[in-house]
């Protein structure tokens, strides 16, 4: 039976977003704390697959992730998973809203609910945990003066109320997944392709790489950047494109990109997500 590891614990969005990727298999599923335990679990075999946040729709991309990615792990992106995120906020039974002196939760929900709490919470301590179930959990144990922001999942799980829903500053909030293996997903046709490169440390560098894609017609979905944490100014950037790696005009533009960078990785080629 499968193992798959997730951002735990129950209640998570990480933990939906399993559940959603499975669908009806059959799998043992284990919880982490943090998303670098994640990934040394899947190094030292203990999981056959991971699920983790890579970017959010309203915060952006999710740095730990990003971070993990980037290094020689022998890990590829097998598929991606896109969940609507609702953001509720959840106390003890019984509770007032005025009654709320602390709101926890990860950061990006705190970073989703920027506006409810400052219109609504003005006077509450806001501290991150790190995740909205860990929050919930601590809201369920505490005297009934702290509220969590999370699922409705997580409200069931901990035996929460509902105290507010749908507190997202934005209706058009998603969060998107990958998952993680250590073999390639099968081609299907309808593929993203996520790649990793530095450029060379010279002006126009990185508009040469980009224009490449633009020469060979292909659609690029994401960048991003992170420091390359070797020195100031320096950056690795994350690419998605569509199309498979293994499609001659992507294969050729990919080729002709890892040899105008100083550092390239094929992170994967997967499915594209179901609309959502």
């Amino acid at each position: 039976m499968k193992k798959i590891g997730y951002l735990g614990p129950r209640g998570t969005f990480s933990h939906e977003a399993m559940k959603k990727y499975i669908g009806e298999t059959p799998y043992i599923s284990r919880d982490y704390p943090t998303i670098p335990d994640i990934f040394a679990a899947m190094q030292e075999g203990k999981l056959d697959e991971a699920i983790v946040p890579i970017e959010n729709s309203i915060e952006g991309a999710v740095n730990a992730t990003m971070d993990m990615m980037s290094q020689d792990n022998g890990l590829w992106i097998r598929a991606e998973v896109i969940i609507p995120v609702r953001e509720h906020l959840l106390a003890k039974k019984g509770t007032d809203i005025s009654d709320i002196k602390v709101v926890l939760s990860h950061p990006q929900p705190l970073g989703q609910c920027r506006r409810f709490l400052a219109e609504q919470l003005p006077d509450a301590v806001i501290k991150a945990s790190c995740s909205t179930a860990a929050a919930a959990e601590e809201a369920a144990a505490s005297s009934g003066d702290t509220a969590a922001i999370g699922s409705r999942a997580a409200a069931e799980v901990y035996g929460l109320e509902i105290l507010r829903e749908d507190i997202q500053d934005h209706d058009s909030n998603f969060t998107r997944f990958v998952v993680l293996g250590s073999e390639d997903a099968e081609k299907t046709g309808n593929d993203k392709t996520s790649i990793i490169f530095s450029t060379e440390d010279k002006p126009g560098s990185l508009y040469r790489i980009l224009e490449i894609f633009n020469l060979w017609d292909i659609n690029m979905t994401r960048i991003e950047s992170r420091p390359a944490k070797n020195r100031l100014g320096r950056y690795i950037f994350f690419v998605d494109v569509l199309g498979h790696r293994d499609e001659d005009d992507l294969r050729d533009a990919l080729t002709m990109v890892k040899r105008k960078t100083s550092f390239f990785k094929v992170l994967g080629s997967y499915p594209v997500s179901e609309t959502v």
